[in-house]
């Protein structure tokens, strides 16, 4: 039985009533690896759609919540990087963390100039550089 986004961790059983939900949603496909280019605008039209996504919760090793990225304007690009990243790599760890980082584009310079003006890359950046891994959580609008 094939995974679906973010839910690798997870034991079988979980994973099994996560899998019906995520295909009763019409979300559970199997994400291949893109190839960034040098513009933010030109990778998120590379990566999968976020209709029907809610927020992701990004859990630390505790499982305690420790960042959301909500479905609004201004934040669905970010949305729609860590919901590849959890389908792609089934956790934010720094393999996911720098290919992320090769997806925010020019967003990568922009955070490493001024930290704090993009938090979404911020965290890709400590997670790259040897920081905890998260587990990347995708919760469905219902």
């Amino acid at each position: 039985m094939r995974q679906c986004a973010g839910i690798r961790a997870l034991g079988e059983g979980a994973n099994m009533l996560l899998q019906a939900r995520a295909v009763q949603l019409g979300n559970c496909q199997m994400t291949t690896m893109i190839q960034p280019v040098a513009a933010f605008k030109d990778n998120l039209q590379q990566l999968p759609s976020v209709e029907g996504v809610e927020r992701i919760d990004l859990v630390d090793e505790q499982g305690a919540v420790v960042a959301s990225i909500e479905n609004q304007p201004g934040k669905q690009g970010s949305l729609a990087v860590y919901q590849y990243l959890g389908q792609v790599f089934g956790a934010l760890d720094a393999k996911a963390a720098e290919h992320g980082l090769l997806i925010f584009a020019e967003h990568t310079a922009d955070a490493k100039n001024r930290p704090g003006a993009h938090p979404n890359v911020d965290r890709l950046l400590d997670v790259a550089a040897g920081g905890a891994p998260l587990a990347i959580k995708v919760i469905a609008r219902s």
